[in-house]
Order: C-alpha cells, then structure tokens, then sequence
C-alpha cells in the first residue's frame, strides 16, 4: 500500500489506558487498556479509516491491543522505543507526554514502510513459559551470589534448599516447554536440527527455536545482527575505531554466549580451532568467545536453512 493512501494511527501504550492519535488529526484519544477499550478503539480506527497503527514495544502492556487490531484486520506496525525517540529527535521534538508520543508514533508510522508478518500465535505461550525458566535461572543464579557471602550455616541451608527447588522447578519446565514444542511437526523438526549441532543442547536450542524464529531465512550477517553478535565499525575520517556489538536479542544471545563457552573449550571442534586461531592473533579473551557465540548463530542458521543436521566436516569457518 502506498503511502498516499495510508492513513496511520498511533498508540501510547501505557498499563491501564491507550493514548490514540491519528496522523493529520489534531483530536487525541484515550480508552482502557482491557477488551472493552480494544472495541472502542477498533470502532475509531474505522470510523477515521485508519489502515496501519503503530505501538511501541512496552515490555508486554501492548500484546492483546496487538492480537486485537490484528484481528480486526489492521496492520500493526511495533516500534522499538529507540526507534522512536530516534524520530523525536530527527524532528526536533524535545517535549515528551502521552499524548504527544500517541502523535509521535502515528507520524513516524506513517513514514514506515517496511511492514513484517505478523508472527505465528504459536509463539506466544512458548515465549512466556521460556520467559519464566530465563527468570527463574536468573535468580539461581542470584542466589548463588549471595550464598558466596553467608556464614552462617543455617541460613546457607535455607539458601541451598531455595537453589535446589527453583532448579528443580527449572528442569521441568524446560521439560514442559520441550514437550509443547513437540506438538508441532515443524517446530519438533527444527529443535531436533539445532540439536545435532556441538555444543547445543535442549535448552540452547529452544532458545533459538523461540527467539528467532527467522532463523533458517536470513542471511548469516542479519542472523549474527539479529542476535546482537555482530560487530559494528566505528570509522570517521583517520579515525579507525575499535568493532562492538550492540542491539539485538539480549536474552538469545545471553543463551548462545553460555553455549559458546563450554563449545570453544571442549565440545565443538570447530569454535575450539576458532578460539585458539582468535587467542593466537592477539585477540581478548571476550573478543574470541563473542566471535565463537556469532559462529554458532550462523551454524544454526545454516542447519535450518538446508534442512539436514550439522556435520562438523559441512561447518561453515
């Protein structure tokens, strides 16, 4: 769709209330964040014959509104809050409210065209029973901080026991979460693919699995940025800065630097011959194993773009 004939609306998505704007309408908006502001809000959009309404990503508070205009047929546009402020600044916008970003938004959705699908509802369920082990290692390993420091031995046993159950509560729902996977043909033959490579195991796989989901229709370098492994030039005039990564899916890759770590020291021969290649030329430590974790981004993603499991003689180096 063109964008003369795209009428673009925005959201400021807030946990009990939607700020709305309409682009090129002056009058704002606001209804509940529950399934009867949705109603309501469907019922505006129509009425001002809005096609494409975009959200910022708010760590959750925007999922149903979401599911709920997508269903209605509107194409849902979810803006990173860099994106964003990154307009606000292009355009000079220094004042911040609800009702000015609901504006904010609905200008820069306007002027987005890259439209995506919109993601398999498959995911969703899987996504939050993986969010909640994630937390749940999180604080293991918090835990296990503090036991570093506890004397007493009483409250050493009170910490040991809590570690013992949450890991205990770990195991199972990583046990559960495999088995909705399985319940799918496809999503069973992808963890199954991910699975034959060194050095990913079950719970490196599902990460993947859920994740990335792209994963298998990228190209390795947007695989690798995707992940936020990919190193970025900082380059001006003379001036040659040094390589970082940043951005990206800092919980996956959280997932596929732990799997590197053991990979490059003993299970995988490949990022083993790669780390020492890295150590041997001088490089950090951080930086070898930053590059063994973008390695295994792009095994995984060649594994699931051919469809047959991982050789290491069929490795790409």
């Amino acid at each position: 769709m063109s964008k003369t004939t795209t009428i673009a609306a925005g959201i400021d998505v807030a946990k009990a209330k939607l700020d709305i704007a309409v682009h090129g309408c002056n009058e704002r908006w606001q209804v509940v964040n529950a399934p009867a502001g949705f109603r309501e809000l469907v019922r505006l959009m129509r009425r001002h014959k809005v096609t494409r309404v975009g959200l910022e990503a708010t760590g959750g508070y925007e999922r149903d509104v979401v599911a709920h205009l997508r269903e209605a047929g509107f194409a849902v546009v979810v803006l990173q809050p860099l994106q964003v402020r990154a307009f606000a600044r292009f355009i000079l916008c220094r004042a911040k409210s609800d009702r000015i970003d609901a504006g904010l938004i609905a200008t820069c959705t306007s002027q987005h065209d890259r439209l995506h699908e919109a993601p398999d509802a498959r995911f969703a369920p899987l996504t939050d029973l993986l969010t909640f082990i994630e937390q749940t290692e999180e604080d293991i390993a918090r835990l296990k901080t503090r036991l570093e420091h506890v004397r007493d031995a009483a409250v050493r046993d009170i910490f040991l026991a809590d570690i013992a159950r949450l890991k205990e509560r770990r195991a199972a729902m990583i046990a559960k979460l495999v088995t909705a996977v399985r319940e799918h043909d496809d999503l069973a033959r992808r963890l199954d693919l991910l699975t034959s490579i060194d050095t990913i195991a079950t719970r490196t796989a599902i990460a993947f699995l859920i994740r990335m989901p792209e994963l298998g229709r990228l190209s390795r370098e947007q695989a690798a940025a995707l992940a936020g492994l990919a190193p970025f030039v900082h380059d001006s005039g003379k001036h040659k800065g040094e390589r970082h990564i940043a951005g990206g899916r800092a919980r996956l890759r959280k997932s596929v630097y732990a799997a590197a770590l053991p990979g490059a020291f003993r299970w995988n021969k490949q990022l083993i011959a790669l780390y020492q290649r890295l150590l041997a030329a001088g490089k950090p430590h951080k930086v070898a194993l930053v590059a063994c974790a973008r390695k295994l981004v792009i095994y995984a993603n060649t594994v699931l773009a051919r469809g047959t499991p991982w050789t290491p003689s069929a490795a790409i180096v």
